[in-house]
């Protein structure tokens, strides 16, 4: 493979990525990445688009959907390799909703053992959780555990 070359072949991108070529078929899809069409009409990847793909694994790697990736990669602009300084943005943002997520599941875990949050478990118990049956007007499910 020539490394100065500025396209790759969709499999040639995917093996230096780690993933599949129907992977990348699909981020092309969900328009995550994009890739030109050679004159066979086969498809090819810009070089800019390995870091991209790069962003997408580890985003998802940290639990990130696929829409929350999208608008991240939304503030980036298109055909340009993100810099340091486009990681370093994106990532302070996804350490505050990280740090938002860590608290909710502690808050889960501290508060599992005691009540799910809906009223049902004990009404003892629930008194103090959920007087009233507060919770009741404001929605169905876990609401207390789920940070409501």
């Amino acid at each position: 493979m020539n490394n100065s070359a500025p396209f790759l072949t969709i499999g040639q991108a995917a093996a230096r990525c780690g993933v599949s070529t129907a992977t990348l078929r699909f981020y092309e899809e969900r328009g995550l990445i994009q890739a030109e069409r050679g004159a066979g009409g086969q498809r090819r990847i810009h070089r800019a688009m390995l870091r991209r793909i790069s962003i997408i694994r580890v985003a998802q790697t940290l639990g990130f959907s696929l829409a929350e990736i999208g608008e991240a990669l939304d503030t980036l602009p298109r055909f340009r390799t993100p810099t340091k300084r486009d990681w370093q943005r994106l990532s302070r943002h996804w350490r505050t909703e990280l740090q938002r997520r860590i608290e909710g599941m502690e808050r889960l875990r501290d508060q599992l053992d005691g009540c799910i949050g809906c009223g049902c478990l004990s009404m003892k118990n629930c008194a103090l959780y959920n007087p009233g049956d507060r919770e009741g007007a404001v929605g169905s499910g876990p609401g207390i555990l789920m940070g409501r």
